[in-house]
């Protein structure tokens, strides 16, 4: 099995796609402040989980890279709130994305846990 047969992978990866998109329809001078954050913390969750999986080493070193992703995660899920807050995304946009990353929260916890 690799990374890609993973579900949280396929999910963060299509989310990271839908950030990247919905990054560069904020305001020209969030750009390159906040466009760029919640763009490098969703690529991380994919890319981490990527990382983690290719090395065949031991269980932690998969571990560590997951907990990474995890952080990556629950900082997409402060940004997601800030924008709402901040009125740069809609209810409807912050429901649908907080659902997802939660969902991905839970698959990356129950990984990590199935490895310990």
């Amino acid at each position: 099995m690799t990374y890609k047969d993973l579900d949280v992978y396929r999910r963060s990866y299509d989310l990271a796609l839908k950030i990247y998109k919905l990054s560069l329809e904020l305001p020209k001078e969030l750009q390159y402040d906040l466009g760029d954050q919640i763009r490098r913390a969703s690529r991380s969750i994919p890319s981490n989980i990527a990382e983690g999986y290719s090395r065949n080493k031991s269980s932690k070193d998969k571990i560590n890279f997951l907990n990474d992703a995890l952080g990556s995660n629950e900082e997409m899920l402060f940004n997601l709130e800030f924008l709402r807050d901040t009125n740069l995304i809609s209810e409807k946009y912050f429901q649908e994305f907080q659902k997802e990353y939660t969902i991905c929260g839970k698959q990356l916890y129950k990984l990590i846990n199935t490895l310990k």
